[in-house]
């Protein structure tokens, strides 16, 4: 579309704007519009997605099974393929959205021409020239004198208008300011939040870190106590060992003269039982072989390893009340804790 051209051939540069920005179907001025490729003209989307519905009957929407369909520009007719998405899937022409922004921005703003100064609806010949105070509304001398605002207060529309626009100005400078004073707090809060994340974060990171530490000190004294139980063990496991050895000795000493005994009564001899009875029965070695009673023993009790027992029920108790101290409360407890790790 060649706006330039159509503007420069007429005299008039905001009526030609205002024609080039028609939708040749509604005759409206464009509404969303969109790129109609490759041909580059313009349509409104809804003109288009009736012009599209109209060629293509079966097309119901974008959940449509059917892959797409086809129209022709109603400008150039040039056959305009679409994709399943239908008018949904074609470019917005973002350029000559701005251009209608600005053409309606521009019109608003400007001056009236002589002729279109607002007109009474009462007097279509008479053009509103004064503000009735009373009823909050401009009007005309007619109204005033004859009219419905025959019995109100009126006002210069001038002067009514130079104070309300003065008022408005003073509301938008309140507004701007407050604004400013309300982006200061959110930028302030935005940085409060930060700050906490942050010192959320390290005191994670120190809680984590004095946890582990205490986890530490718990392991080596858990070591510390298995070592002693192990060498207690070591040590009684040694003890009875030995005695054992001392059993098993007596018994084959005693199981050997026995054996031998039995030998002896086996014999018929007179002469050959009473040379071995005489030996066997002599009191060294009956002596000797009776120690077994007489041999060391373990106390009762003596496998029992209850000293090595510990109770932590302080420290499950300790560990269920800990919590979030003020710093000097803190300083007082570890203080404590120093002190009686010297003790």
């Amino acid at each position: 579309m060649d706006f330039q051209a159509g503007i420069l051939q007429d005299g008039n540069p905001m009526e030609s704007l205002e024609k080039q920005l028609i939708c040749p179907i509604c005759l409206e001025m464009f509404s969303k519009p969109v790129v109609i490729l490759p041909c580059q003209h313009n349509l409104c989307r809804k003109c288009a997605n009736d012009v599209f519905q109209a060629a293509n009957p079966y097309w119901q929407n974008r959940g449509s099974l059917i892959s797409g369909g086809r129209f022709r520009c109603p400008s150039c007719r040039h056959e305009v393929l679409l994709d399943r998405h239908g008018v949904y899937g074609l470019q917005r022409n973002l350029l000559v959205e701005n251009i209608i922004d600005i053409y309606k921005q521009e019109c608003s703003s400007r001056p009236l021409k002589k002729g279109e100064h607002p007109m009474c609806k009462e007097h279509e010949d008479e053009r509103i020239n004064i503000y009735c105070v009373t009823c909050e509304v401009p009007t005309c001398s007619m109204c005033k004198v004859f009219g419905a605002h025959k019995d109100c207060e009126v006002a210069p529309l001038e002067s009514v208008f130079q104070g309300q626009k003065t008022e408005l100005n003073n509301c938008i400078s309140m507004l701007v300011a407050g604004n400013d004073r309300i982006q200061t707090i959110i930028c302030q809060l935005e940085d409060s939040c930060q700050s906490t994340e942050e010192n959320s974060e390290a005191a994670k990171r120190e809680l984590c870190a004095r946890f582990d530490a205490l986890a530490a000190l718990l392991e080596e004294k858990k070591a510390e106590l298995l070592q002693r139980i192990s060498q207690e063990q070591a040590d009684k496991t040694a003890f009875i060992q030995s005695l054992i050895c001392q059993y098993k000795e007596q018994l084959e000493k005693s199981s050997r003269l026995v054996e031998t005994a039995i030998q002896a009564a086996e014999e018929t001899g007179g002469a050959a039982f009473l040379m071995t009875q005489t030996s066997l029965l002599s009191l060294p070695r009956i002596v000797e072989a009776s120690k077994g009673g007489r041999l060391d023993k373990i106390e009762q009790g003596y496998e029992s390893m209850d000293a090595f027992s510990v109770s932590l029920d302080h420290l499950t108790e300790a560990v269920h009340a800990l919590d979030f101290d003020p710093a000097d409360e803190d300083e007082e407890y570890f203080d404590g804790e120093e002190e009686e790790g010297e003790e």
